[in-house]
């Protein structure tokens, strides 16, 4: 496919016309499926970028952190925004840097610097940042495989375990709710529709408001997605359950290589036969459940990336002066004017 031809379209004008954008993207290139190599007939084109700031945003009063334009599927990201993401070793945004050479449209020298400065990045932030896209992965599987194959109780058991988890984490994050509990317990439903329900006991003082909002949304947001992905009657549900377990083995194979070897490889060239074979449904049951084959190798993951973890070089954070001199060296050029 020619890329470039599709860049030079009307419908991507605004990379030339919008002023944040037009000669000051560093570094623009494929994203989503055709960035991993697993794209087919059906894959949508998303783009992904990274503009310099302003210098206004940078000693004046503006502020900006991204341009999306979600008629193509693409997010060009302010300098200073992606820095921070990649600090993190964000899942979504770190892939930018490890595409193939001819996956990058466009590549200033100042994007260049980026990509060569690339491992200062890395960490061992990279198991928590994949790890944990990979258990929300693996949750909307199991929620979507749930929902069809388990009698009422069983899927609520099964909801409740992952509102359990999402709760755990929550207020592990979140010590300051330590004024109080919230108890969750699945008993006897009065809806006619359901057997079984989840319930909660809130026993809490002085609990501030938004904190509380923020709890309940954590637990709402879990049973939202599991409804969402769960209502599968059409062939196209079942393509996304297919494409979520294939995501789910994806992010583990970034994450050990970024573990094990220090890089990071956004084309997933050497493992497509097993990407796509689960993609085309392969590993999958006609209940809609996945083969012991499947949870094979995703316990074979898992436990690679334990073992990656442990035997890691890479630091526990990343070298924050080193960084902080990169993108000071960076914006530096960009207030005198000279990029």
């Amino acid at each position: 496919m020619d890329f470039i031809k599709i860049l030079h379209s009307t419908e991507y004008d605004f990379l030339r016309t919008n002023p944040r954008l037009a000669d000051r993207i560093i570094l623009f290139g494929l994203g989503g499926s055709y960035a991993y190599g697993t794209n087919n007939e059906n894959s949508d084109i998303d783009f992904r970028g990274i503009t310099l700031n302003l210098p206004s945003d940078l000693i004046g009063l503006t502020e900006f952190e991204q341009y999306e334009d979600k008629n193509t599927d693409t997010v060009v990201y302010s300098f200073n925004k992606i820095i921070k993401l990649l600090l993190d070793c964000n899942p979504n945004t770190i892939e930018i840097l490890g595409l193939d050479e001819d996956q990058y449209l466009i590549k200033t020298p100042i994007g260049q610097e980026l990509l060569d400065n690339k491992a200062l990045f890395l960490s061992k932030r990279a198991a928590r940042s994949f790890g944990g896209y990979a258990d929300a992965q693996l949750r909307r599987l199991q929620n979507a495989i749930a929902r069809d194959s388990m009698p009422q109780p069983e899927r609520e058991q099964h909801i409740f375990n992952s509102v359990r988890n999402a709760m755990e984490d929550f207020l592990r994050k979140n010590e300051r709710l330590n004024c109080g509990r919230a108890k969750l317990y699945i008993d006897k439903s009065d809806n006619p529709e359901l057997e079984t329900e989840i319930f909660l006991d809130v026993e809490y003082k002085h609990l501030p408001l938004r904190d509380y909002e923020n709890m309940l949304g954590t637990m709402n947001s879990v049973v939202r997605d599991y409804d969402k992905i769960g209502k599968r009657n059409k062939k196209k549900d079942d393509n996304h359950l297919n494409k979520h377990a294939m995501h789910l083995i994806r992010l583990f194979m970034m994450a050990v290589d970024i573990l094990e070897k220090g890089e990071i490889k956004t084309h997933r060239a050497g493992e497509l036969d097993l990407l796509q074979s689960i993609r085309r449904g392969d590993f999958q049951r006609e209940d809609k459940s996945f083969s012991g084959e499947f949870y094979a190798i995703l316990e074979e993951y898992e436990r690679r990336l334990e073992m990656a973890v442990k035997n890691t070089k890479l630091p526990e954070q990343p070298d924050m002066e080193a960084v902080g001199k990169f993108v000071e060296h960076v914006n530096r050029r960009v207030v005198k004017g000279e990029v």
